[in-house]
C-alpha cells in the first residue's frame, strides 16, 4: 500500500505538474516566446538560489563541497555544449546550441525530479499524511519551473508536441525516484544532496549561458527585460515558499 501512494503522489507531483503547466502555457507562449525568454531566466536561477542550493546545504551537504559541486556541474554542462556545438560545426552552429538547450532541460530537470521522487517516498515511510503534503508542495513548487521549461524548450525550436514529451519525460523521472526511494532510500540519502547541487548548476548555466544571451538577442528593451527576469525569480520564490 506504501509503495502504491509513494507512485500515485509522485505521479502527481511529476507528470500532472507537467501537464498542468502545459494546459495553461501552451496556448498562449509561442505568442510571447521572446519575452518569455527573460521569465525563462529569472525563474530557473530562483530554482537553483532559493531551492535547490538551500535544500542541498539543509540535507548535509557541506559549503565547501557545495561550491566544488557547483564549479564542477557548469564545467560538466559547458563541455555537454561544446560537444553538441562540435558535433554541429560542419552543418549549423545554432542548431547545436538548441540542442544542448534540450539537453540541459532534460537533464537538469530529470535530476530535480528524481530527488523529488526520493524525499516525497521518505516523507511517505515516515507518515502517509507528511508524504500526501509534501507531494502537494512539489506539485505547486514545480509548476513555475516546468513553465520555464516549456519557454526554453519552444525557442529551441521543438515543436508543442515534443516539448511536452521532453518535460513529461522528465516529470517521470519523479516517480523513478520514488521508487527508487522506496527500495534504496538508506543508500540514496548520502546523493540526494550532491544530485540537488548538480541539478542547481544545470538551471544558473542554462540561464546564465544559454537564455541571457539568447534574451538580448532579441532586442527587447532592457527595463522591460530586468522586470520579466525579475518576475519570474519572484513568481518561484512565493510558490516556493508557499509551498514549504
Amino acid at each position: 500500500m506504501i509503495l502504491a501512494a509513494i507512485i500515485a503522489a509522485t505521479f502527481a507531483g511529476g507528470v500532472v505538474s507537467v501537464a498542468l503547466a502545459a494546459s495553461v502555457s501552451l496556448p498562449w507562449l509561442p505568442r510571447i516566446a521572446d519575452r518569455a525568454l527573460a521569465f525563462a531566466a529569472g525563474a530557473l536561477l530562483a530554482v537553483a538560489f532559493t531551492g535547490a542550493v538551500p535544500e542541498a546545504l539543509e540535507l548535509g551537504l557541506e559549503p565547501d563541497a557545495l561550491g566544488i559541486t557547483l564549479l564542477l556541474g557548469l564545467f560538466g554542462f559547458f563541455l555537454l555544449e561544446q560537444l553538441f556545438l562540435r558535433l554541429h560545426a560542419s552543418s549549423d552552429g545554432a542548431a547545436g546550441r538548441r540542442h544542448a538547450r534540450v539537453a540541459l532541460v532534460a537533464a537538469g530537470d530529470g535530476l530535480h525530479n528524481f530527488v523529488d521522487g526520493v524525499l516525497i517516498a521518505a516523507a511517505f515511510l515516515t507518515d502517509p499524511v507528511l508524504g500526501w503534503t509534501a507531494a502537494l508542495g512539489v506539485l505547486a513548487h514545480e509548476l513555475p519551473q516546468e513553465l520555464a521549461d516549456f519557454i526554453v524548450l519552444l525557442d529551441a525550436g521543438l515543436s508543442r508536441g515534443r516539448a511536452l514529451l521532453v518535460n513529461a519525460a522528465s516529470g517521470a523521472a519523479t516517480v523513478v525516484g520514488g521508487v527508487a526511494g522506496y527500495l534504496l532510500l538508506e543508500p540514496l540519502e548520502a546523493a540526494v544532496p550532491v544530485v540537488i547541487a548538480v541539478a542547481a548548476a544545470s538551471f544558473i548555466y542554462l540561464a546564465l549561458a544559454g537564455l541571457v544571451p539568447a534574451m538580448q538577442a532579441k532586442g527587447e528593451r532592457a527595463p522591460i527585460r530586468v522586470l520579466l527576469v525579475a518576475a519570474g525569480g519572484f513568481a518561484v520564490w512565493a510558490i516556493g515558499h508557499a509551498a514549504h
